[in-house]
């Protein structure tokens, strides 16, 4: 089984190496770098190879092989009920624009787009997990400027435009209610139309906030910036 959640998006438009055929199941949200709406698939090969077949009949061997069945039934209406048609829809949509050249390009941009941001982060000073990345996310280190800074920083950060979330880092000596990371990710900026030049300035942007966490005269004039910067990139206009 493969959860491929977060990067489903990716596998889709080729910039990340895919679980097919090796996994049995594979489930994966609709949105993060899907761009679909707030849902989620599961894909299964037909037939269950570890089903337990011995001394059954003929049907009922064919209905324990029968994996599709077997999680179809579990879902619904196991575990849910009440099916959304709008999102539904909404994934049809998703999954139509998911099959289109410029789906492939916005993939290998975001990855492109993270890889030019970790990189400026790092030459601003500012410690990551994996020193780099190869994928849409980058998970910032704060022990070396304090333990469990990643709740204060993931805010400062927000107050100075930028929307991130805390997160725990490998080894942390920190509690998960007071982590000592903040993770990040270039999707959302990727759909607007912003490239490498523009993660370039980000990074030295969200660097100065995690250097002067408390500084507020400085992330009011970073949020003006940032807002600017923004105003450069409208969502819709991205994604024509």
């Amino acid at each position: 089984m493969a959860d491929i959640s977060h990067l489903a998006g990716l596998i889709a438009g080729g910039a990340h190496p895919s679980p097919f055929p090796f996994t049995d199941v594979v489930m994966t949200t609709t949105h993060k770098t899907l761009r679909g709406p707030r849902s989620a698939i599961i894909m299964c090969k037909k037939e269950d190879r570890l089903a337990n077949i011995t001394g059954l009949d003929e049907k009922e061997a064919k209905r324990e092989k029968d994996l599709a069945g077997k999680i179809d039934r579990a879902i619904f209406p196991g575990l849910q009920g009440g099916p959304q048609e709008n999102i539904i829809a909404a994934k049809a949509v998703a999954f139509k624009e998911v099959l289109t050249p410029k789906f492939r390009t916005y993939a290998h941009q975001t990855v492109k787009n993270a890889q030019a941001l970790a990189q400026t982060l790092m030459e601003q000073g500012i410690k990551l997990v994996t020193n780099g990345t190869d994928n849409h996310l980058i998970l910032i280190d704060l022990r070396q400027l304090g333990i469990g800074l990643g709740k204060p920083t993931a805010v400062a950060l927000e107050e100075a435009g930028f929307c991130t979330n805390c997160n725990t880092v490998p080894y942390d000596p920190s509690t998960p209610f007071k982590p000592s990371g903040v993770r990040i990710g270039t999707p959302a900026l990727t759909t607007r139309g912003m490239k490498e030049s523009e993660m370039k300035q980000i990074g030295e942007w969200m660097a100065k906030v995690i250097k002067d966490i408390n500084n507020s005269t400085l992330k009011l004039k970073i949020k003006s910036d940032v807002k600017e910067l923004c105003g450069q990139f409208p969502v819709y206009e991205g994604l024509e």
